[in-house]
């Protein structure tokens, strides 16, 4: 029996798998709390430099210092000497003078806390010549996850490691909220982004292995709409607490509660029986019917599993059954990394767009729910080829327009940028809601998470790339957007050509992907696992 009828016979989509659903979903809602955590704690605001220390000697107001202080729109450098001649309503430089003589901000800078009490910025003077180390700071993050991801493995198992992620992810939020220094504040978010891989790569496979065939897309579209309502809570949590410290420790603290309830999840029974752990999955199995109230049916069940029960080594290229699926792991990790390029691209510059920052991250939380909602359609009744090229022509197509707006503009124009964005961002909400989905049903089960971990080391390749791209806006601010803009046209292009998993149950070997992906053969002899492993699954009489 395959694992998909067995499924239906141990209770389908019963109560066990709406509650590991519900589980899993909850620390989705926490997700977007650290991945866009930083739109708010390194949020920039209006800033001049800090008058000499002697300055306050003057007896001036705030007012009257900055004026004689420092030239006026200047952000980065001051006056050597007081210029009183400024204060005077007809003042005139001195005779003779070439321009009063400027110098770097020695003492800090005074910074307009109307809007954000404390954020890394004004904690650690991350403006003028340090300005580009928030982007540095959010790059590594994201270096975090993709190392994370990585580290993923299958021999490890799924709910072993999610429950360390939710432990990890606790420990080292909560560690980023005191971090005494700047540095320290980038070790602990790096090692956040570690678990943040973890708990989505490990949250996926888990869900995904347990849901019946028809199901899958349904579930995941549900936990990406839990991501969604995420960024709303975020908008709302930042809202209420504008000190970073603070932010970052209340998104942080909930996982200590994840990691509690995460003993109760199930272990992947497919994965059990993939390594050799056949007794356990029977039990895991037995438990699920018991849950599901197929009692009977569970005592019923028996496992037999030919081959050596050893998981394939070397990594995802045992995937590859010749050069049909070489190129097919290629588009796939190219579609990855543009979607989560071009997406955070985006979704980490909220500032840029001249609106109420509050407002924006709303909208683009907002927009998720119909580009999610056409995407689980299309995903079920079209297939997962078109959605997934469709929402990234579309994405790149709607940035790349963008470019040809003019910036600087009020009223109307300034509205049509913001559109712009957002119907791509849209786009792109749509392609994540896809994308995982169809990396996890294009790799075998014995190399799923080893196979995702690739796909998600690409994806956070792209969200280094992201923000350290937003530093080529100082040459050319056009050009970050153009590459954005460009990325997912291309990637789009490319995933015409990627195979179609509609309504085509999990594959569990890594002959039943070559058979299923080279015209039902397995390809060349030397590309052909020699350690797979076929589960055979019985109903005792």
């Amino acid at each position: 029996m395959a694992f998909a009828s067995l499924l239906e016979h141990v209770g389908g989509m019963g109560r066990f798998q709406v509650l590991s659903v519900l589980l899993l979903s909850l620390p989705v809602l926490m997700m977007a709390s650290h991945n866009l955590l930083q739109n708010f704690t390194a949020a920039g605001s209006e800033h001049r430099c800090r008058p000499r220390p002697e300055a306050n000697a003057t007896g001036l107001d705030a007012e009257a210092l900055l004026r004689v202080w420092v030239p006026r729109g200047e952000r980065c450098r001051r006056f050597v000497a007081p210029q009183w001649w400024l204060l005077e309503a007809n003042g005139s430089a001195p005779n003779g003078s070439s321009g009063p003589e400027t110098e770097p901000c020695g003492d800090g800078w005074i910074y307009d806390r109307s809007v954000f009490t404390s954020t890394i910025i004004t904690e650690w003077d991350l403006v003028c010549s340090s300005r580009g180390l928030k982007q540095l700071a959010q790059s590594l993050y994201m270096a975090g996850v993709l190392v994370g991801g990585g580290s993923c493995r299958e021999g490890f198992g799924r709910r072993s490691v999610l429950t360390w992620c939710y432990l990890q992810m606790a420990v080292m939020g909560t560690c980023s909220s005191f971090a005494p220094t700047f540095s320290m504040y980038c070790l602990f978010r790096f090692l956040t982004g570690m678990a943040f891989s973890g708990i989505v790569l490990n949250g996926v496979s888990l869900s995904m292995e347990w849901m019946p065939t028809h199901m899958r897309a349904l579930v995941g579209t549900f936990m990406g709409y839990c991501y969604t309502v995420g960024q709303f809570l975020l908008a709302g949590v930042a809202f209420a607490i504008p000190d970073w410290r603070r932010l970052q420790l209340v998104v942080s603290l909930p996982f200590f509660g994840f990691f509690l309830y995460s003993w109760w999840l199930t272990e992947s029974a497919r994965w059990l029986v993939m390594v050799g752990r056949s007794h356990q999955a029977l039990r895991e199995l037995q438990k699920v019917a018991r849950i599901n109230g197929k009692k009977e049916e569970g005592d019923k069940l028996d496992i037999e599993v030919k081959g050596s029960g050893r998981v394939p080594q070397g990594g995802p290229g045992v995937f590859y059954g010749g050069p049909l699926n070489e190129m097919t792991a290629s588009r796939t990790r190219h579609t990855v990394f543009s979607t989560s390029f071009a997406y955070y691209g985006l979704a980490m510059d909220l500032q840029n767009f001249e609106f109420n920052i509050y407002i924006i991250q709303l909208i683009f939380g907002a927009v998720d729910i119909p580009a999610k909602l056409v995407s689980v359609l299309t995903i079920t009744y079209v297939g997962r080829r078109f959605t997934q090229a469709f929402a990234l022509i579309l994405a790149g197509l709607a940035i790349l327009a963008n470019t040809l707006v003019p910036r600087g503009e009020p009223g109307d124009l300034r509205t049509l940028r913001t559109a712009l964005a957002v119907f791509g961002k849209g786009c792109l909400a749509a392609s994540f809601n896809c994308v995982f989905l169809y990396t996890g049903e294009l790799y075998p089960t014995v190399i799923r998470q080893t196979g995702m971990g690739l796909a998600n080391t690409m994806s956070r390749l792209g969200s280094i790339m992201a923000p350290l791209m937003k530093m080529a806006g100082e040459l050319f601010p056009a050009l970050p957007f153009i590459i954005y803009g460009a990325a997912p046209v291309v990637s789009g292009l490319v995933a015409v050509f990627l195979p179609e998993t509609r309504n085509m149950a999990l594959p569990e070997t890594v002959e039943e992907v070559e058979g299923r992906w080279v015209g039902g053969t397995l390809g060349p002899p030397e590309f052909a696992s020699p350690r797979s492993v076929r589960p055979c699954w019985n109903k005792k009489q």
